[in-house]
């Protein structure tokens, strides 16, 4: 009778112990994002972007100032774009089509500055153009998701992306053509592509996100001074890393 009663005893031990292992191994809920077809969620970014420039054949020339009839630089020896950090919040629209395919939207507030760097015969007229940039991303994408692994789910995704400039352009009518700026265009598309993962919590699924995106068409604002004049072309190139709440 002891003996029976110490082999339930184990039993029901080893019984237990199975069931919390099963508990513990059961995939996280994740908030039930997945199980809708239309779900909502948030964003924050961090935002790196240059640009791609393409260059007039006469480039290097000194600029002359019709204003004065002077040379007002000396010869240009390169203009380059470093990368420079911004940041971006948003949220998220996402619809299911299949199990391993839907669509969605991530509209996002994005504050980025860019620079152009201008380096001269002269050094002394070496300088760094800040453009500065509030503008406001709407994107539209496809995801193509893996079978879920436990609390994991891997996708690349794909699509375009509409980029609208906000804010006031301050005039630069009477400013020496030294002191003016490199414009862009206040509107432009992009194509972009990215890899992330789905990670499931019980009560929401987190979503890190690398993504690159570059711009269709000349971004430059054709002016006559001596930043925008050597400048044939402007392009962007972004790289965004998010995290996306679910």
């Amino acid at each position: 009778m002891i003996k029976t009663r110490y082999l339930l005893l184990v039993c029901f031990m080893f019984c237990s112990q199975f069931l919390m292992a099963q508990h513990e191994n059961v995939p996280a809920w994740g908030g039930g994002a997945d199980q809708v077809d239309l779900s909502w969620g948030f964003s924050f970014s961090y935002v790196a972007s240059d640009f791609k420039i393409t260059k007039k054949p006469n480039w290097r020339s000194p600029f002359f100032d019709k204003g004065t009839g002077t040379y007002i630089t000396d010869s240009v020896n390169s203009i380059s774009s470093k990368s420079t950090p911004g940041f971006a919040i948003g949220f998220i629209a996402r619809y299911t089509l299949t199990e391993h395919f839907e669509v969605r939207s991530t509209p996002s507030l994005v504050f980025a500055d860019r620079n152009l760097t201008y380096t001269y015969a002269n050094p002394d007229q070496n300088q760094v153009k800040q453009i500065q940039t509030t503008s406001f991303e709407i994107p539209l994408s496809f995801k193509l998701k893996s079978d879920r692994l436990g609390d994991f789910r891997a996708y690349i995704l794909g699509g375009v992306k509409y980029t609208q400039a906000i804010g006031s352009k301050k005039s630069e009518a009477n400013l020496d053509p030294l002191d003016k700026a490199v414009k862009n265009v206040c509107g432009f598309s992009s194509y972009e592509a990215g890899i992330g993962c789905d990670i499931y919590f019980e009560y929401f699924k987190l979503s890190p996100q690398i993504k690159i995106s570059n711009s269709f068409g000349n971004l430059l604002v054709a002016e006559d001074h001596p930043f925008a004049a050597p400048i044939s072309k402007l392009s962007l190139h972004t790289v965004m890393f998010s995290l996306f709440f679910e």
